[in-house]
């Protein structure tokens, strides 16, 4: 009974659990969803903002315990597919299939902890604000922007009221996480991976060398979208995990 399945959805980064409603709203009438805010972001509380990719990974292993699930899917997008990656090396049994969207494997190189540096250097002398309304741009397709200014401006509007604590944390985690590519040849659960045509952050060519690497996965490339695909595109993203999900658990 596909009733009984579960899957949990886990956001980007600086966003919350919001990101998935489309999906959701498809999903749940035949899945039990399960969406949260991680840690520090939405309205989770940042705590001491101390994070680690592992203290992350560890949050979601206890939801599954707590909930009792029984091998949900999982389904993670950006930083959200950082905790998918950690979590299938800590404990691939947990899991019954995966959804990676707009994601990497590698760690940051020395640019890209400098550039996470510069981001929290940002947020202590000019405050959240300004860090977001540098960063948000760089996820969505400017198609996205000029054409859906009404989502974009919800979502920029939404981030803007980051904890900056949490924030920070994130960026930490971010940037002290480490590689996860070589778990990529041992991942033996049905895979679908999607990627925006036009994200910059993690482009197709990057993502499509994350499905080659996973035996049997399958691979989309989301048209006219950046690096939000799930806002910026829902209906092809609901189509795409609809007909995955069908294939295996009609």
């Amino acid at each position: 009974n596909k009733k009984n399945k579960s899957i949990i959805f886990l956001h980007g980064f600086p966003y919350d659990s919001s990101m998935w409603d489309a999906q959701v709203e498809l999903l749940k009438e035949n899945y039990l969803c399960i969406r949260y805010d991680i840690r520090g972001l939405g309205k989770s509380p940042a705590g001491d903002g101390q994070f680690t990719m592992d203290s992350f990974t560890e949050d979601l292993l206890t939801i599954i315990d707590e909930l009792n699930l029984d091998k949900p899917i999982i389904c993670g997008l950006s930083m959200g597919g950082y905790i998918t990656f950690r979590a299938l090396e800590i404990n691939q049994a947990k899991f019954s299939a995966v959804i990676l969207l707009d994601t990497r494997t590698e760690s940051d190189n020395n640019e890209g902890k400098i550039k996470r540096q510069n981001g929290i250097a940002k947020i202590n002398k000019e405050g959240v604000i300004s860090f977001v309304d540098n960063f948000v741009p760089t996820c969505f397709w400017e198609g996205t922007i000029k054409n859906n200014s009404e989502l974009y401006n919800t979502v920029l509007n939404k981030s803007r009221r980051s904890n900056a604590i949490g924030v920070k944390g994130s960026l930490i985690a971010m940037l002290s996480r480490t590689d996860t590519a070589e778990t990529l040849k041992n991942i033996n659960i049905p895979t679908l991976v999607l990627c925006g045509e036009f994200d910059k952050l993690t482009p197709p060519n990057v993502m499509q060398k994350i499905a080659d690497e996973i035996p049997n996965s399958k691979f989309f490339i989301i048209k006219d979208s950046g690096h939000m695909t799930p806002l910026e595109q829902p209906n092809v993203v609901n189509e795409n995990i609809k007909n995955f999900l069908g294939g295996i658990f009609s």
